[in-house]
């Protein structure tokens, strides 16, 4: 199993030097100057077998981030994949052994868990939200952790989502705040920004009611954010937008945002938004109940 990513997509995982500077600041926060349990207990030539197993249904994610954990505290390690990032779990599935010294099975073991589970926990919720809203597309925001934005996003493509834009660099989002700042039209706004960066930026312009959704649809925006409608309010107004576009040169898409649950994804969808931003799926989303079984070899 490679321990190092390397290709440079902003929606995958990190590529090797950022993984390790991840590392870096996990391994040293929960190893400090050593482990003193086991270096106490266990002789250096002590050897185990550890395998990750599912104890709840879910969907695997983060799985070369489990495992370089292990290789970054012993590079010899030996590490078997038995599932893949993306896959259905179902409790006891294996999804990875592991050999080599015990002190580096040990000393890993809990920051290699809070990456797996974590990440294996949002795509669980996105996969759930994919499968509540179809045939709307679920999508990512921005509310992630600082510094795990790509393994986060990673985890919402392995449940089925979409990633919004990675930063404020590759897309724009025209928002509220930057209309009420700018104390400006939306249209005026979005003349600006295809002035500065041309007609190949995707923008996004958020909508707070229908007189702003129209003028993001006369602007031009590539996307119509509708943020904390009722899915009642959204199943009147998206045919009025719709209309409001015919005729345009650039493609429209409407997306909803704010108050979507699980219980409600599906009522969202109905209204014939292409698009439903969840920033639950990395804020919110419990960690999959995963273990490590460890057991001494020799």
């Amino acid at each position: 199993m490679s321990a190092t990513i390397t290709r440079r997509d902003e929606t995958r995982p990190p590529p090797g030097e950022e993984l390790e500077r991840l590392l870096d600041l996990a391994l040293a926060e929960d190893l400090g100057s050593g482990d003193v349990t086991s270096e106490a207990l266990l002789p250096a030539s002590a050897r185990a077998r550890a395998r990750l197993v599912a104890k709840a249904p879910g969907v695997l994610a983060g799985l070369e981030a489990f495992a370089r954990v292990f290789t970054r505290l012993e590079p010899g390690l030996w590490v078997e994949p038995r599932q893949a990032d993306g896959d259905a779990l179902a409790p006891g599935d294996v999804a990875c052994e592991l050999e080599g010294g015990a002190r580096a099975l040990l000393a890993g073991e809990r920051t290699a868990l809070n990456l797996v589970q974590h990440l294996s926990g949002i795509a669980t919720l996105t996969a759930r939200f994919v499968a509540a809203a179809r045939p709307a597309r679920v999508l990512d925001t921005r509310k992630t952790t600082p510094g795990q934005r790509r393994l986060e996003k990673h985890a919402v493509r392995c449940g089925g989502g979409e990633n919004h834009r990675f930063g404020l660099f590759d897309a724009a989002m025209l928002k509220n705040n930057h209309a009420d700042l700018a104390r400006a039209p939306l249209r005026e706004l979005l003349a600006r920004l295809r002035q500065r960066h041309g007609p190949t930026l995707h923008v996004t312009a958020e909508a707070r009611d229908e007189r702003e959704a129209l003028e993001a649809v006369a602007g031009d925006a590539d996307v119509v954010l509708l943020d904390n409608f009722t899915p009642v309010g959204l199943a009147a107004l998206v045919p009025r937008l719709r209309a409001a576009a015919r005729g345009r040169a650039r493609p429209l898409e409407l997306e909803a945002s704010g108050g979507i649950t699980l219980e409600n994804a599906a009522e969202f969808a109905r209204t014939g938004v292409e698009r439903l931003s969840v920033g639950a799926l990395t804020h919110s989303a419990p960690a999959l109940d995963l273990a490590l079984r460890l057991e001494p070899l020799g």
